[in-house]
């Protein structure tokens, strides 16, 4: 099981859309997850700075930024490119983090 993080950058002012968006994801977008061996999921919001922290337990060969060759996650980028930070196809800009101290 891997674990992977990464951070993004939401909008100013969007926190609001951003949770509401994702509490309302598309059934297909979640199955699309689980199928990639993502069994659980987390993002986190450091309001100060408007970056979004993301971590994953992923049992596949890659995480959620893997995905972005399908229909369903260019759909959702798209999406979601007008509430935050996006490369020109829409993907968010995601910088991956280093794991420096784990505890289990």
């Amino acid at each position: 099981m891997q674990r992977l993080a990464f951070k993004m950058t939401l909008n100013e002012g969007q926190k609001e859309v951003y949770k509401k968006r994702h509490n309302e994801l598309w059934p297909e977008l979640k199955q699309l997850l689980k199928e990639a061996g993502i069994s659980e999921y987390s993002i986190f919001l450091d309001e100060e700075t408007n970056t979004l922290f993301a971590f994953q337990k992923v049992s596949g060969a890659g995480g959620s930024q893997d995905l972005g060759k399908t229909d369903i996650v260019k759909k959702w980028w798209a999406f979601m490119s007008d509430i935050m930070q996006t490369n020109a196809d829409n993907s968010p800009v995601s910088v991956e983090l280093e794991e420096v101290f784990y505890m289990e």
